[in-house]
């Protein structure tokens, strides 16, 4: 899936769902949510999962060649974001045609779990 492209089927759904579906990646996109607009420079990513350089490349490769995460570069850095638009449109995707078109119940609450920091 192309940066920036919209997931439009089934083999962009899986692309995507396939680069969340690991420990690191998941924990850096989640970070990357969380920073929001602004984004983070790579070494600040690394520091807060605990990442190795070359591992953190590697994973935020992988979010990139998804079309999940953006990159940018500021001066001697790299700044990356999460890409909220294509985050949307794979939950779009996933939501399609929820319910079969009737009235859906209503969203469940998250459940009161402990939660690791991303």
């Amino acid at each position: 899936m192309e940066m920036n492209e919209p997931v439009t089927g089934a083999a962009h759904a899986v692309e995507a769902l396939g680069a969340l579906a690991q420990e690191h990646r998941l924990a850096v996109f989640r970070l990357l949510v969380q920073a929001g607009a602004p984004g983070m420079a790579a070494g600040a990513i690394a520091g807060a999962v605990g990442l190795p350089g070359s591992s953190l490349s590697f994973h935020l490769a992988h979010l990139t060649r998804a079309g999940l995460v953006t990159q940018e570069r500021r001066g001697r850095s790299l700044i990356y974001r999460a890409d909220f638009a294509a985050m949307n449109a794979l939950l779009g995707y996933l939501m399609e045609n929820c319910c079969g078109g009737a009235a859906c119940a209503p969203a469940a609450a998250p459940e009161a779990t402990e939660r690791k920091s991303a």
